[in-house]
C-alpha cells in the first residue's frame, strides 16, 4: 500500500479532512465543520477479478471470509482478496460491523415518490446515538459527496413539499413532519446547479458524519453512483 492522489481538493471543499493511519481516521475528532475524513491509500491487486470471481446476483449480497477464500484467484487477485479481508478485521476489532456488498448495476426502480429515497440519491445516514459510517469503493464507480451549504432538503423544496402534502393528505403539522420521517423523506437532498460534488475515489477508506442528536457537525450528504445495466458491479465496504 502507498499514498495515492487525493479524491478531492482540500482547499475547495472545507468540510473534507485528511488522515495517514487507520488509527488516526477512527480517533480523529470530527469538528469544526468538517464531517469526511479521508484516509487515501492505493491498493494493490486485481480486484476487478474479485468480481468477476463472484456469481450473478439479484440485489446487493453481503461476502463474508468463507465466500472470499472460496475464490480461485491469481497472484493479483489473491493481494486484493487480502485487503477487502484485513479492512474488515480493522472495522470489527474497533467493534463495529463492517459489510462487504457486491453491488448489482442498473437503475432503481424509483416508483412514483415525488422523493427519491434510494442511496443514489444525495442522503445522509442517520441514527439515534452517537455514530459514523465508514465506507470504500474497491471496484466500480466511487461514492460522492457534495458540501451541505450547496444543499437543500427535499422537504424544504417548496414544488417537493407541496407534493408530499397532498401523498400525505392532511395539514402540514407535527404529524406532518412525523411522516416524513416515517418514510425518510426528510433525509434526502436536493443540490444546486453549482454545488461542489467531490468523489470518494477508489481504495480509500472513509469515515463520514451521521445525523443523530447532539452532533457536533452537520452529517455527510452523499450518494452511491447510479449505474447503468451495461456498467460494472460495485464493490463496496460499508459500516
Amino acid at each position: 500500500m502507498s499514498s495515492s492522489p487525493l479524491p478531492f481538493d482540500p482547499t475547495q471543499f472545507p468540510r473534507t479532512g485528511i488522515v495517514s493511519s487507520f488509527d488516526e481516521l477512527v480517533t480523529a475528532r470530527l469538528e469544526g465543520g468538517v464531517n469526511a475524513l479521508c484516509w487515501p491509500r492505493v491498493l494493490d491487486g486485481d480486484f476487478g477479478e474479485v468480481e468477476r470471481s463472484l456469481p450473478a446476483i439479484d440485489g446487493i449480497t453481503t461476502l463474508d471470509e468463507e465466500d472470499l477464500g472460496g475464490l480461485n484467484l491469481n497472484p493479483a487477485g489473491q493481494r486484493a482478496r487480502e485487503h477487502l479481508i484485513n479492512d474488515q478485521r480493522l472495522l470489527t476489532a474497533r467493534g463495529l460491523q463492517p459489510s462487504l456488498d457486491i453491488v448489482p448495476s442498473g437503475e432503481p426502480d424509483l416508483g412514483d415518490s415525488p422523493v427519491r429515497t434510494d442511496v443514489a440519491d444525495w442522503h445522509v445516514d442517520s441514527a439515534t446515538v452517537k455514530a459514523d459510517t465508514y465506507l470504500c469503493t474497491y471496484f466500480g464507480e466511487a461514492t460522492e459527496g457534495v458540501l451541505n451549504e450547496d444543499t437543500l432538503g427535499q422537504v424544504h423544496v417548496p414544488g417537493t413539499r407541496a407534493k408530499l402534502l397532498q401523498l400525505y393528505g392532511g395539514a402540514d403539522d407535527a404529524n406532518f413532519r412525523s411522516y416524513l420521517a416515517e418514510h425518510f423523506y426528510d433525509l434526502h437532498y436536493a443540490a444546486n446547479s453549482e454545488a461542489r460534488i467531490y468523489s470518494f475515489g477508489i481504495g480509500h477508506l472513509w469515515r463520514i458524519a451521521t445525523q443523530y442528536p447532539g452532533s457536533p457537525v452537520p452529517p455527510c450528504i452523499h450518494r452511491a453512483p447510479t449505474t447503468g445495466s451495461d456498467q460494472t458491479r460495485r464493490l463496496l465496504l460499508i459500516s
